[in-house]
């Protein structure tokens, strides 16, 4: 069975290194124009990104029949449309509003609060297209964003979480436990899973993706990521797709998210995640790759051959250990090895 991968990041590339024991042949397409691929009547498409260009390339693999989920990829790549879908299931959000050519900027402070965070309609992850307008502070230039985003009340959260979850055509669903997430300047820095003391969220939690994947008929793995407000969740972003935060799998559960994909794309048979470790996930952004890092006991790299640059996600250590108080160990002792603005993964990691 061959299955085409719409973009060729680190995304599609572990996503065809999970293919490979499935005997599945992945094959990841990157979104510039080098012609049409030959796809065969029976070969299945996927996407690792939400958004590319239209091209000879982009178009042979997104008008194929057999490409999975394309409408809601498309849908809810439009901030303004998941918004919409979450209110229309009933899943609670942040308030929002679009932000129009007649938006009054004191109307929208009064409707949403004296902290508004604007979001591109399309694009803008790991913190860019964002920008926020705060109740009596200079109002910053808005040309680009009236009709092009949606306003969000600016939400006073306790911590971020996200739920990762698989369905099939057969409406069989799936789902990993919680996740808690560390961002730095909106780029995802840890993650930690599993969470005991979340263990009364994740009924929660499960309706709510749950809900969502059964609307739009979802085959395939799908990510929320959540504020935590008290006890209860309130969804933040949709990524149809596998996730960042969803790596930490790749060596403490018993299948990755990738082969899940996988799984539920090709229709092969779904199993129900075990948790076989507490792990930290550390992203490498930015960083030369350092092989002391794999000194470290417990630590597992997954180095994305990427040109080093600032900010670039070039890849990510798991930390895995059988004990909480082990794992705080040792990830204490991996920061040792970054750069100094890795310590808040120490100041914000929790002993269960």
């Amino acid at each position: 069975m061959k299955l085409w991968v719409l973009g060729n990041g680190q995304l599609g590339m572990l996503m065809r290194h999970a293919g490979m024991p499935l005997g599945l042949e992945v094959v990841p397409v990157g979104i510039d124009d080098i012609g049409p691929q030959q796809l065969g009547a029976d070969d299945l498409v996927t996407a690792e990104r939400e958004h590319w260009p239209a091209n000879a390339t982009t178009n042979s693999l997104a008008n194929h029949p057999n490409f999975a989920n394309l409408q809601t990829i498309q849908d809810l790549a439009d901030r303004q449309l998941q918004k919409s879908k979450l209110d229309e299931l009933g899943l609670a959000s942040s308030p929002w509003q679009p932000l129009t050519d007649s938006t009054d900027i004191d109307a929208l402070h009064k409707a949403l609060g004296e902290r508004v965070l604007l979001k591109q309609r399309r694009g803008g992850y790991d913190g860019k297209g964002q920008l926020w307008l705060k109740q009596g502070e200079p109002l910053p230039s808005l040309d680009g964003w009236r009709e092009h985003a949606i306003a969000e009340q600016g939400i006073g959260f306790s911590e971020e979480l996200s739920l990762i979850g698989a369905r099939n055509a057969q409406g069989e669903k799936v789902f990993y436990p919680l996740v808690r997430n560390l961002h730095q300047n909106g780029i995802l820095l840890a993650s930690q899973s599993p969470l005991p003391e979340r263990d009364h969220l994740q009924t929660q939690a499960e309706e709510m993706l749950g809900k969502l994947m059964d609307a739009v008929d979802y085959h395939g793995v799908m990510t929320m990521e959540c504020f935590r407000v008290g006890e209860k969740l309130l969804i933040n972003e949709i990524a149809t797709r596998v996730h960042n935060s969803g790596h930490w799998t790749m060596t403490g559960a018993n299948i990755s998210q990738f082969e899940l994909h996988l799984r539920a794309v090709a229709g092969l048979p779904l199993t129900r995640p075990v948790v076989l470790s507490p792990t930290v996930m550390i992203n490498l952004l930015g960083v030369e790759r350092n092989d002391q890092w794999l000194t470290v006991p417990g630590s597992h790299l997954t180095w994305y051959n990427k040109e080093v640059r600032p900010g670039r996600k070039l890849g990510h250590v798991n930390l895995v250990s059988d004990t909480p108080k082990h794992l705080r160990d040792t990830t204490a002792q991996l920061l040792t090895l970054m750069p100094e603005n890795y310590q808040a993964v120490l100041e914000w990691f929790v002993d269960h």
